[in-house]
């Protein structure tokens, strides 16, 4: 059985979101759905007045904002940064902060960043898949060579669900060793074999 939502009131709302802050980072936006999210359950159960409320959201964001406590930059780079590391394309970690709410304006000054911070990032990120799927000069099982080329078209599809361009794809696919992939003017993903 479900439990009925409390009635909302601004301390509710206040307290609801400082809980979510201290246990998740989010956007301005996605901690405004949140928000939302328990005033419209909270409005099938109580007489609640939506505007009101919409209007106490808004409120406790922008004070939120002012205060420090939400940064929509801070938190794009972040992430931006986790998602990189975890072997994201630059169009993957851009729908994913899209998808958070972060405004394109950020989204493109993070990935600006992102970029200066690492120019071979997006290469990087695409060898620490193909080292994690076991792609293209990763393959433990060596393939028969009759198979390479269906071999290597379906790994680069994988890369390219992943989001990585055709060229990146196809420099992490063709490499013959994993050495001249991982050559010194490339970053080093963290390894965990």
């Amino acid at each position: 059985m479900t439990r009925r939502p409390r009635k909302i009131t601004p301390r509710s709302l206040e307290i609801g979101a400082l809980y979510y802050l201290e246990r998740y980072s989010t956007s301005s936006a996605n901690l405004r759905r949140v928000l939302l999210g328990r005033v419209f359950r909270a409005a099938r159960h109580h007489p609640t007045d939506v505007e009101a409320c919409t209007a106490l959201v808004d409120g406790l964001i922008a004070r939120f904002e002012g205060s420090g406590l939400l940064d929509d930059a801070r938190y794009a780079l972040a992430r931006a940064q986790g998602f990189r590391r975890l072997g994201n394309s630059t169009r993957t970690i851009r729908a994913k902060l899209l998808r958070k709410g972060v405004p394109a304006g950020i989204v493109e000054e993070t990935l600006s960043i992102l970029t200066e911070e690492s120019p071979q990032a997006e290469l990087a990120a695409a060898i620490t898949i193909a080292r994690r799927r076991r792609l293209g000069p990763f393959r433990i099982v060596p393939v028969a060579e009759d198979e390479q080329d269906v071999r290597a078209l379906k790994d680069l599809a994988v890369l390219a669900r992943a989001g990585f361009s055709y060229d990146v794809a196809r420099r992490v696919i063709a490499a013959e060793t994993v050495a001249e992939l991982e050559s010194p003017a490339l970053p080093q993903p963290n390894r965990r074999e």
